[in-house]
């Protein structure tokens, strides 16, 4: 007992010590423009499980697979399973945009950490989940001249360029409860943070004039909650329907935002300006939106599985596009507010998992495609993303053990008008561990 408690511990420990490498971002750990608003892209999928099949998981009632998507389902599970997900992704995007009779093009890679999570059975039909995972991701670096002849005549050629950095992360205790053999519900407590730097540079070719640089350095963090419950229903001797739901609490951003501008010389940089806000007390105040999520699954005897999700999440109170840091202060008008909405659907085939002859029978097939709205518009069109996943979970050695790997094809950005447009093909990888711990031995 003593030894595995101690493993316990020690896949804990690992956990914890995840988090360094998490908030460091030095590098892009994602690259889009727009996520030069509010607190960057959201992260849509949290291993690489729920990306295989475009991101659902609010229905999934799977004794294999860790889903923490919904805490209900981290009760789903053998009694005496300790089960480990690590995910990564590699995302490559082509951007374009047609602006004043001008093609543009430009390419981005990055690779990051996805998420890890860790659960345990507490007693009984219940069980517990540990658990990070990005929040959001801000990683842009782009330029523009000057073209006003006006302007030119009087200062000279100007040219602007924007630079942003950061994540935030999600960090989570989730619970969950089986009441009966149907019906599971859950509660996740969720404290996210991290840090966001935003540098905008105005460059003059006049050796008269100075540059000018805005230096936002957002250091956030919230404490929220989130709720979810699963029903499983029998139709006919092998086959079920599950019905799912969660619900995000509205959270309140806290922190600092710290604000700095210089003036940038041959010699130094002179402060010419600097401010530190406390977020919490400030007059304009900042929230991270709840949201509802549904979804609904068709169960066919542990081989087929298809389920469609939506959700919804209303950000038309943060107020992310009137603060400081938040907004773009030269174009106060390009992002507003909007509501983000998301549907998914999935599927999942398993010839025969059971299966001791053929190893391709044993394998897990996903599919999916996905249609979402972004939580703010640009220049009042909305921003859109569309989408097809593959993926397979390939089984190692014993019980539920498994390589994941999965491949999201898309385009995202207004699908009409002159602003840019993204095509990506992100690459994922999962590990997902599952053993028997808690196990009593017997002797006669």
């Amino acid at each position: 007992m003593l030894r595995r408690t101690y493993r316990i511990f020690a896949a804990a420990l690992l956990l914890a010590a995840s988090l360094p490498a998490f908030s460091q971002s030095g590098e892009f750990s994602s690259f889009s423009p727009y996520s030069i608003f509010g607190v960057g892209n959201l992260s849509q999928a949290a291993s690489a499980y729920n990306a295989s099949m475009a991101g659902v998981g609010i229905a999934s009632r799977n004794h294999r697979y860790l889903n923490t998507l919904n805490p209900a389902a981290v009760a789903v599970r053998d009694s005496l399973a300790v089960m480990i997900d690590f995910s990564l992704f590699n995302n490559n995007s082509v951007f374009s945009q047609t602006y004043q009779g001008e093609n543009y093009r430009s390419a981005n890679n990055a690779t990051n950490m996805a998420g890890m999570a860790l659960s345990f059975p507490l007693w009984r039909n219940t069980a517990i989940m540990l658990g990070i995972r990005p929040y959001s991701s801000v990683g842009y670096n782009f330029a523009m001249k000057e073209t006003d002849p006006a302007i030119i005549a009087k200062n000279g050629n100007i040219s602007y360029s924007a630079t942003g950095v950061g994540s935030l992360y999600d960090v989570s205790a989730g619970f969950g409860f089986n009441i009966g053999k149907r019906f599971s519900a859950g509660v996740e407590a969720d404290y996210i943070f991290g840090k966001i730097q935003k540098t905008f540079l105005q460059d003059f070719s006049f050796s008269g004039y100075n540059e000018v640089e805005d230096l936002y350095t957002l250091t956030l963090n919230s404490f929220t909650g989130k709720f979810g419950i699963q029903y499983e229903q029998p139709v006919g001797r092998n086959s079920s329907v599950t019905l799912g739901a969660t619900y995000s609490l509205d959270s309140p951003v806290g922190g600092f935002n710290e604000y700095t501008r210089y003036s940038v010389g041959s010699v130094q940089n002179t402060v010419v300006l600097s401010y530190s806000d406390t977020l919490r007390n400030s007059s304009s105040k900042i929230l991270l939106a709840g949201e509802l999520g549904v979804g609904v699954a068709f169960n066919l005897r542990n081989r087929f599985r298809a389920e469609f999700d939506y959700l919804r999440s209303d950000w038309t109170v943060s107020g992310m596009d009137s603060a400081k840091g938040f907004k773009v202060d030269d174009a106060p008008q390009a992002f507003q507010n909007g509501v983000r909405e998301s549907y998914r659907l999935g599927f999942e085939f398993v010839p025969n998992i059971n299966d001791v002859r053929y190893y391709s029978r044993r394998i897990a097939y996903r599919a999916g495609t996905y249609y979402n709205t972004e939580y703010y518009t640009v220049a009042g069109l909305p921003v859109k993303t569309v989408g097809i996943t593959l993926g397979a979970t390939l089984p190692v050695f014993r019980w539920y053990n498994g390589l994941t790997v999965t491949m999201d094809i898309g385009h995202r950005g207004p699908f009409n008008g002159d602003l840019v447009k993204e095509n990506y093909i992100k690459f994922g990888f999962g590990v997902n561990l599952f053993d028997i711990w808690f196990q009593k031995p017997r002797y006669n």
